[in-house]
């Protein structure tokens, strides 16, 4: 089939590079969101998919918005068959969704209905999930609600961050969305309507969602610095400026360490730990406003933390 490939941040590049592999089908253009600024100095930078859509000779349609008549002329001119999409990052016009014979399909990253929305990944981790997977399906009006292709099954290890689970899936997904567009041509995949039960939504996660309460258990505590990994990063207050929280775990079995109240801190030779409101957890690595990330115990070393102090303002 002839494929327009909808897509902008890394985690859709494996499955435009399976596509662009396959002997099956044709990538014909690729359309993804326009060029953002980006570094110290603010200047445009094309999206990892452009990119590598332009490595490969594949032309790049960048609408600022996927309603505009001229993308829509030209997509019309391209006349792909149908058009594969992940992680694109703008809503679907019906106008478009009606150009391609056998429409657009979506990889999404979870086993929907579950998670439907923009953050799928980081919102399984943050529920305390133990599997989670991928999905393909046909998209319409509606919001991640279109009749499903086909899913696979990935399990949540207990240490995973969201940027761990979400490579795993986006490369495993990408054999996915290449036997979907298999079974469309050949005619031998249907697609079948989602289940009424069992729908939650996953919005995109705020700055203050990571926010960590320092009264919740260690286990929540643990979810929201894994589920918010590396992106927007998990964060608190320490003596009123912010610190990311990039890594930490709950205090191993057999910590002889004080008793600490939410948020107290208590520094040993080689770890510094938070209370919470059930057991203390270790900070691993931080991030000080202003500064790169550290281990927890160089910062708490450098800080000279006094005895009392708390995260959280």
């Amino acid at each position: 089939m002839r494929l327009v490939f909808a897509g902008t941040p890394e985690v859709a590049v494996p499955a435009l590079d399976a596509l662009i592999a396959s002997d099956r089908h044709e990538v014909v253009a690729v359309v993804t969101r326009p060029d953002a600024p980006a570094g110290r100095g603010r200047r445009l930078v094309a999206s990892p998919v452009a990119e590598r859509a332009e490595e490969a000779g594949i032309e790049v349609l960048k609408p600022a918005k996927p309603r505009d008549e001229d993308f829509l002329a030209r997509l019309r001119e391209i006349g792909p068959d149908c058009c594969p999409v992940v992680a694109y990052g703008a809503l679907l016009p019906k106008a478009a969704l009606e150009i391609p014979a056998h429409g657009w399909v979506n990889l999404h990253f979870s086993l929907l209905p579950a998670w439907r929305g923009a953050a799928p990944v980081q919102h399984a981790v943050l529920a305390g999930d133990e599997i989670t997977g991928a999905s393909t399906f046909q998209i319409e009006q509606g919001l991640d609600s279109g009749p499903v292709y086909g899913v696979i099954t990935e399990e949540i290890r207990p240490a995973d961050t969201s940027g761990d689970l979400l490579t795993r899936l986006a490369f495993a997904g990408s054999g996915l969305l290449v036997a979907t567009m298999d079974g469309i041509e050949d005619g031998t995949l249907t697609a079948v309507p989602q289940p009424a039960e069992g729908v939650t939504l996953a919005p995109k996660i705020e700055v203050e969602d990571a926010r960590i309460d320092w009264a919740a258990p260690a286990l929540r505590v643990d979810r929201v610095v894994r589920g918010c990994a590396p992106a927007p990063g998990a964060w608190t207050v320490f003596r009123g400026e912010r610190l990311k929280v990039m890594a930490a775990a709950p205090a191993a079995d057999g910590y002889a360490g004080p008793a600490l109240a939410p948020g107290e801190l208590a520094v040993s030779k080689k770890a510094v730990h938070a209370g919470t409101g059930s057991h203390p957890v270790e900070l691993l690595w931080v991030q000080p406003q202003g500064k790169k990330p550290m281990k927890g115990a160089d910062w708490a070393r450098g800080v000279r933390i006094a005895a009392g102090e708390r995260l959280g303002g």
